[in-house]
């Protein structure tokens, strides 16, 4: 199986559509407010198998010391195959330097996030105002 990650930001609205909601995420919901928050983040790394979209991640950072990750995920037809790895890694080489990454995980993805090597931050204490119903 042959992977391209790429940062191009000509993405069709359809194609992330399908893989939000192939995901059950609920900002798919939202599709232009998505597509809009994604195409003008920081960074935009995606995976293709040939033409198909099947993995997207994206940064927020003010770019010179901090990054946040809000958004990292796979089609499920393509988890477990090192997908998401390869979108990290490209973060990783884009943001390692910076003083603090920050994300927000749960579930089975915690562990994921871990073998990258993020960890929780001393005694902090996850919180947000979250419209979404798939946390």
């Amino acid at each position: 199986m042959e992977i391209t990650i790429s940062d191009r930001r000509d993405i069709k609205i359809e194609a992330i559509l399908e893989l939000y909601r192939a995901n059950e995420w609920s900002s798919a919901d939202k599709p232009n407010e998505l597509y809009n928050g994604l195409i003008n983040s920081h960074s935009l790394f995606s995976a293709w198998k040939k033409d198909k979209l099947v993995g997207i991640g994206n940064a927020i950072s003010d770019g010179y010391l901090v990054v946040y990750y809000p958004h990292l995920l796979v089609h499920p037809d393509y988890q477990g195959k090192g997908i998401g790895q390869m979108i990290m890694d490209k973060m990783q080489e884009k943001y390692s330097h910076y003083h603090m990454q920050m994300l927000t995980a749960d579930g089975k993805v915690i562990d994921f996030y871990r073998k990258a090597g993020f960890k929780r931050a001393g005694q902090t204490e996850p919180m947000w105002i979250y419209k979404g119903n798939e946390h």
